[in-house]
C-alpha cells in the first residue's frame, strides 16, 4: 500500500553517492562509514560541494545517520540548491528506524544537579518536596535565553521546557490534576457576547485557601476556560486577596469571565515554586537562571534535556525531491520541521514528539508526502499542510497517509488541531487521529479527500466542537469525507459536540460511507451544520449517537446579512470569485448563490442507517431512504466493535443502492515502519 514515491526511496538507487554521519564523527572527516561526519549540516555542505564539482551522481545521494543524539543549535536549512530529482532524490535516513534522535535542546548532566540549600527557596517549596527537589544553574551551563511569558496568550509562547527520558515534565502548578472551579464572578470585565461594556479587569472568587500560599502573585499565571469551553486563555495574575479569596487578572479576557457555556468555569494556576509538590514537576526562575526539578526517577543515566531551539530543527525552503526517513525529532521550543515550496518531498517513517509548538508545517509546493509517521505530545498542533491554488482550483497533490497523530495541544488547549489542512486537493488516507482536548481536524479550501481514517476521543475537554471542523467560508467546497470511523467523541459536559462540524454557512461537502459510534453529544448530532446548506450525507451508519444529523438553519435575514458582510465579500469575491469559472464550472450548486436568501436552503441525506440513536435528524435536512431502528441491523460483531454489515443483513433489502462500507480497512496498516497496530479502544 506504499505510495510510489516511498517505494522509490526505500530502494534508493545503488549508484547514489553515500555519506555517513555519527555522533562520534568529525566534520573534518570524508564522510565514509569508517570516517563519518559529525553533523547533518556538514553532510549537506559536502553534497553542495559535490554538486558544484560535478560529483553528484544522477541517481542522487543517501546520507546515512547512525543511532544516537544530535543536538541542533540552529536549523538544518535545505534550499533549492540541495534538491534532488525525481529519478535521483537526496535521502537523509537513519541507519535504524527511530535510532537517530534530532533534538533542539541542551542535555543537563546528572552531576550538575544539586540539593536546594537556600533557606528562602526551601521555605517556598512544599515540605514533602524539599528533599527530592534538585536545582541546576542554567547560566553555568551556557544558557541565557529562558523565554518570556506574555501578559496573556491563547496559543503557546516559545519557552524552554524540560524533558526526562523522552517525557514532557510539568511546569509546577495547581491543581495537579484537572481544574479548579470559579466560585463566583466578581467582575467579568468586557463581555461583548452579551453586550456588556467595561473598562475593569476581571476578578473572580475561588474556594479554599490554596492561593494564600503563593508568595509572588505577579509571577503566577492562570489558565482558564473563562467564558466559553471552546476558548482557553492564560492570563497573568495582578493580585490575590486571600481574605476575600479573590484573584484579579492583569489583562482583560477577550470574552470576559462568566458562563457563555453551561458547564462551570474552570481554571488552573501555573509557574509556581510553591506548587512544586509532585514528581515530574519543575519550576524555572528566569531571573536567577535556576531550574528546580523533582525528577520522577534517578538522574544518573537519565536523558534530561531543556529545550532551546526556537526555529525548526529541519527547515526546507523551495527544496525538491528530498526525503527524511526514519528519524526521531524531539525536545525543541518550536516546531520539528518546516517545509515551504518545492516539489516531491517526503517525510517517511519519522517520529515527531515533545515539541513546544506544532509538529510539522508544510506550506505550498506540490506533491509532498507525509507517510507512516508518529506525531504526538506536541505543544500546539500536530501536522499543518496546505498547497494548491484556490483561485484556479489547481490541486496540491499532497498526501498524508498511515500516520498516527495523537496527544496534541499540550500547551494550547483549543484550536490546535492534530491535523490542519488548507488549499486544494490534499489526500488524507489511513491515519489514526485521537486524544485531543478540542477539535482534531481543521480544514479549509477545496476538493480534499479524507478516506479510511479512524478518529476517536476528541473534544474531551471542550464544548461546541467537532472532531472535524470546517466553516465560515462557503467558497470552501468539494471536500469528501469517505469511509472513516468516528467514535467516542465529545465530553460529558458538552451541550453540543459532534464528529463533523460544518459551521457558519459551510456547504458543498460530501459525507459518504462513514461509521459513527458514540460520536455526538448534547443537541448537535454526529454530523452537524450551522447555517449552511448543500451538504450531502449518504450511505453512512450512526450508532448510539444522541442524534445522527443536526442542523441550526439561519433565517433569510441572517443569511443575507452574511452575504452582505465584509467577511464573505472578501472570501467569496476577492480571495476567490465564486461567480466566475473555475468555481461556477466545478460547483454547479453555486449558481444563484447570491440570491439564496430568497429560497429554501437544504442539506441532503440519503440511504443512512441510525441504530439506537436518540433521534435521526433536526434542522434543514431533506431526508430520503433513511432508516432508524433499535434492533441490530446485521452487524458482524457488535460486542467486538465490528460495525461492518454482514452480506446477508436484512436491512440491506430496504436500502437499494447501498454500497458496502470497508470497515476493516479503516485506520492504520502495517508496513516496514509500523510493525504493530494499537488496539482499538471500546470505550
Amino acid at each position: 500500500m506504499f505510495h510510489s514515491l516511498a517505494c522509490l526511496l526505500i530502494g534508493a538507487a545503488s549508484a547514489a553517492l553515500e555519506l555517513h554521519v555519527a555522533p562520534n564523527g568529525l566534520d573534518s572527516n570524508p564522510g565514509t562509514e569508517a570516517a563519518p561526519l559529525a553533523t547533518l549540516t556538514r553532510a549537506r555542505d559536502v553534497l553542495r560541494e559535490a554538486r558544484a564539482t560535478g560529483g553528484l551522481p544522477a541517481d542522487g545521494a543517501i546520507v546515512w545517520v547512525q543511532d544516537g543524539d544530535y543536538a541542533f543549535t540552529q536549523s538544518l536549512s535545505l534550499s533549492a540548491e540541495d534538491s534532488g530529482t525525481a529519478e535521483g532524490p537526496i535521502v537523509y535516513r537513519a541507519d535504524h528506524n527511530g535510532g537517530a534522535l534530532l533534538h533542539g535542546g541542551r542535555v543537563l548532566p546528572a552531576a550538575h544537579f544539586a540539593a536546594v540549600t537556600d533557606p528562602a527557596v526551601r521555605a517556598r517549596i512544599p515540605r514533602e518536596a524539599q528533599a527530592p527537589v534538585r536545582q541546576i544553574d542554567l547560566r553555568a551551563e551556557g544558557m541565557t535565553d529562558f523565554g518570556v511569558f506574555p501578559e496573556a496568550f491563547e496559543g503557546a509562547p516559545p519557552l524552554p521546557e524540560l524533558f526526562y527520558n523522552n517525557q514532557r515534565m510539568a511546569l509546577a502548578g495547581w491543581p495537579n490534576e484537572g481544574w479548579a472551579e470559579i466560585d463566583a464572578v466578581v467582575e467579568s470585565g468586557p463581555a461583548p457576547w452579551r453586550n456588556h461594556v467595561s473598562d475593569k479587569l476581571g476578578v473572580f472568587r475561588y474556594a479554599g485557601d490554596r492561593p494564600a500560599n503563593w508568595k509572588d502573585p505577579a509571577s503566577v499565571y492562570v489558565e482558564g476556560y473563562w467564558c466559553f469551553d471552546w476558548s482557553c486563555e492564560t492570563v497573568r495574575v495582578q493580585a490575590i486577596d486571600p481574605v476575600k479569596r479573590e484573584i484579579t487578572l492583569a489583562k482583560q479576557h477577550v470574552y470576559g469571565i462568566g458562563s457563555g457555556n453551561p458547564a462551570p468555569r474552570r481554571f488552573r494556576a501555573v509557574n509556581l515554586l510553591e506548587e512544586l509538590d509532585l514528581a515530574g514537576e519543575y519550576y524555572l526562575d528566569r531571573g536567577a537562571g535556576l531550574l528546580y526539578f523533582w525528577p520522577p526517577g534517578p538522574l544518573e543515566g537519565a536523558r534530561v534535556i531543556l529545550s532551546q531551539l526556537g526555529d525548526p530543527i529541519v527547515d526546507l525552503k523551495d527544496a525538491s525531491h528530498l526525503a527524511l526517513r526514519g528519524f526521531t525529532f524531539d525536545s525543541t521550543v518550536g516546531a520539528a520541521l518546516r517545509m515551504s515550496g518545492g516539489e516531491g518531498n517526503i517525510l517517511l517513517g519519522c517520529t515527531i514528539r515533545n515539541t513546544g509548538l506544532e509538529g510539522a508545517n508544510i506550506s505550498g509546493g506540490k506533491n509532498h508526502t507525509v507517510q507512516s509517521c508518529d506525531i504526538y505530545d506536541t505543544g500546539t498542533g500536530g501536522l499543518h499542510m496546505n498547497g494548491g491554488d484556490r483561485k484556479t482550483l489547481t490541486p496540491s497533490g499532497h498526501r498524508i497517509e498511515n500516520n498516527h497523530i495523537y496527544q496534541v495541544s499540550r500547551r494550547m488547549r483549543t484550536h490546535a488541531y492534530n491535523l490542519h489542512i488548507e488549499g486544494v486537493g490534499v489526500q488524507v488516507l489511513h491515519n489514526l487521529i485521537h486524544d485531543a482536548p478540542h477539535q482534531a481536524i481543521g480544514a479549509g479550501g477545496n476538493d480534499h479527500l479524507f478516506d479510511l481514517n479512524e478518529i476517536h476521543h476528541v473534544g474531551m475537554a471542550s464544548d461546541d466542537s467537532g472532531a472535524f471542523y470546517m466553516g465560515r467560508n462557503p467558497s470552501d467546497r468539494g471536500t469528501v469525507l469517505r469511509h472513516n470511523y468516528w467514535h467516542h467523541l465529545g465530553s460529558t459536559m458538552a451541550h453540543g459536540s459532534c464528529a463533523i462540524y460544518f459551521d457558519d454557512g459551510d456547504g458543498g461537502q460530501t459525507v459518504y460511507g462513514n461509521v459513527f459510534y458514540k460520536a455526538a453529544g448534547g443537541s448537535f448530532g454526529a454530523v452537524f451544520n450551522h447555517g449552511g446548506h448543500g451538504n450531502i450525507v449518504t450511505n453512512n451508519i450512526f450508532i448510539q449517537c444522541s442524534r445522527a444529523m443536526g442542523a441550526a438553519p439561519w433565517s433569510p435575514a441572517m443569511w443575507q446579512e452574511w452575504l452582505d458582510g465584509d467577511l464573505w465579500k472578501r472570501r467569496l469575491r476577492e480571495e476567490v470569485d465564486i461567480t466566475k469559472p473555475p468555481f461556477t464550472e466545478r460547483y454547479a450548486d453555486l449558481e444563484g448563490f447570491y440570491d439564496s436568501a430568497k429560497r429554501l436552503r437544504l442539506n441532503h441525506a440519503e440511504r443512512n442507517i441510525a441504530y439506537q440513536c436518540g433521534s435521526f435528524s433536526a434542522g434543514n435536512w431533506n431526508m430520503k431512504d433513511c432508516i432508524s431502528l433499535t434492533l441490530d441491523p446485521g452487524f458482524v460483531d457488535v460486542e467486538a466493535g465490528n460495525f461492518a454489515l454482514r452480506d446477508d443483513a436484512a436491512i440491506l433489502k430496504e436500502l437499494p443502492g447501498w454500497t458496502p462500507i470497508p470497515f476493516d480497512q479503516m485506520g492504520l496498516y502495517l508496513d516496514e515502519f509500523r510493525t504493530s497496530l494499537p488496539q482499538r479502544p471500546q470505550e
